[in-house]
């Protein structure tokens, strides 16, 4: 009796502490727009009272800064309507329904969900976003568990990508003519993503997440999807009748979608390939919507498909000025740089890894752009690590990895994957808190210790 009432406290009492926590951020947490609203005022401020900076100064910050992300916005934009497209295609919902058969249990699926996660992130940030949102709906069609829990799984995927091969920092010391080669020369592919630090913290992050996203199922709860899309049901098939006219035979014509399909498909494949380039964030979101395109069979359908999931890509329009106007006074008050020294102060030479890395992730609050991030901190990190004796390659993937860390409780980057499931930030969030406490003592013991 005793060993029952034991294992039973112990398994009670975590979940308890989880499901408290979860529910104080999911009911007090803002909206993702009130949130970027308020840390723009707050950066706004700072600038002003911390590095005394004039009032019009920053606002001429805040203001010039705000359109810097117009073109980037773009990107992303057109990489959630492809996600959206993909998410209403009906014979890719059928494949990956029939794909949440291998886990037909809660936590057989949470375990899935994130692996798949894991490895599409590593491959390329966009593309984790949109297999991890595509399996989430998905699985939750066929397997009893919470909406919220399965979407926050999916974007956990997230944590690994400045640390995989899409990783703006290692791609960039790559360069032979990046920003601070003078100073630290040009690093290597195998000192930063292929070090066997990094490639150990991968795999522990790949072994560790999933098993605790899976913990975080609570057999006891209600497991009915409170927030699952509408049109998350299983497609069926509809019969459309002949078009009579040229025009509606156009705009209904299979020969046509396959022709632009093929020829998008087929610069995908010549510019990552041939012409080495690898997989942008433009091929990518060209391979997407030509696969859109051969799915949904018709012009047709995929513009009705688009048209009926443009709403959910408002909140995602409306904070890209917002942010870019607080990366531009964060970089140009100095508060990037008083930040991080701030931060790394007490380091030596021993923990300055670690240091750097929580460093990134309180600095990815405000400027939730890894290329960005490195070219603000980096006028600090550089001279410590050398004043310290730490090696620069660790020193630079800290930055990296505490970049891609500081995501999990950031909505910004959860948009997209928020846009496609329907689910508001303050529904995955309170989960991500959970999920950075554990991936960051993960991280940090590696990039220290490893």
């Amino acid at each position: 009796m005793l060993r029952s009432a034991t294992r039973t406290l112990t398994c009670t009492l975590p979940r308890t502490l989880i499901g408290a926590l979860r529910g104080i951020v999911e009911r007090h947490l803002p909206d993702s727009l009130i949130i970027a609203l308020l840390l723009s005022l707050a950066v706004i401020g700072a600038a002003v009272g911390v590095e005394r900076q004039s009032p019009l100064a920053v606002l001429d910050m805040w203001g010039s800064g705000a359109s810097s992300l117009l073109a980037f916005s773009m990107q992303v934009l057109l990489m959630v309507l492809a996600g959206i497209a993909l998410a209403g295609a009906e014979p890719l919902s059928r494949k990956l329904y029939r794909l949440a058969g291998v886990a037909p249990t809660p936590g057989r699926a949470l375990t899935l969900v994130s692996l798949i996660s894991l490895a599409a992130s590593f491959l390329h940030w966009g593309l984790g976003l949109i297999i991890g949102a595509l399996c989430a709906r998905a699985f939750a069609r066929r397997v009893a568990v919470d909406y919220r829990l399965l979407v926050a799984s999916a974007y956990s995927g997230v944590v690994v990508w400045h640390g995989g091969l899409s990783g703006s920092v290692a791609h960039l010391l790559a360069g032979q003519n990046h920003v601070f080669a003078d100073q630290i020369g040009t690093l290597s592919l195998s000192q930063t993503l292929f070090s066997p630090f990094n490639l150990g913290i991968m795999a522990g992050l790949c072994v560790v997440l999933p098993l605790f996203n899976r913990l975080l199922h609570n057999p006891h709860a209600s497991d009915a999807p409170p927030s699952l899309p509408a049109n998350a049901a299983p497609p069926t098939p509809v019969r459309r009748p002949r078009p009579a006219r040229i025009v509606e035979r156009l705009n209904h014509s299979r020969w046509l979608s396959r022709l632009a399909a093929g020829l998008g498909l087929a610069f995908v494949l010549y510019d990552a390939l041939w012409q080495g380039r690898g997989l942008t964030l433009n091929t990518l979101n060209l391979a997407l919507f030509s696969a859109a395109l051969l799915l949904h069979l018709t012009p047709q359908r995929l513009y009705a498909c688009l048209r009926a999931g443009m709403a959910n890509t408002a909140g995602l329009i409306i904070q890209f000025p917002l942010y870019a106007g607080i990366m531009a006074v964060v970089a140009q008050s100095g508060l990037a740089l008083s930040l991080t020294e701030a931060l790394i102060a007490p380091a030596t030479g021993a923990s300055l890894p670690g240091w750097l890395f929580l460093s990134a992730g309180a600095l990815n609050l405000l400027v939730p752009l890894g290329g960005e991030q490195w070219l603000m901190q980096a006028p600090a990190v550089i001279p410590a690590a050398q004043a310290l004796g730490t090696e620069i390659p660790r020193a630079a993937m800290a930055v990296a990895w505490g970049d891609a860390w500081g995501n999990l409780v950031q909505p910004f980057w959860a948009l997209p994957m928020l846009a496609i499931t329907g689910l508001k930030a303050r529904d995955i969030l309170g989960i991500g808190l959970l999920q950075l406490l554990v991936s960051g003592a993960l991280i940090g013991a590696g990039l220290v210790w490893f």
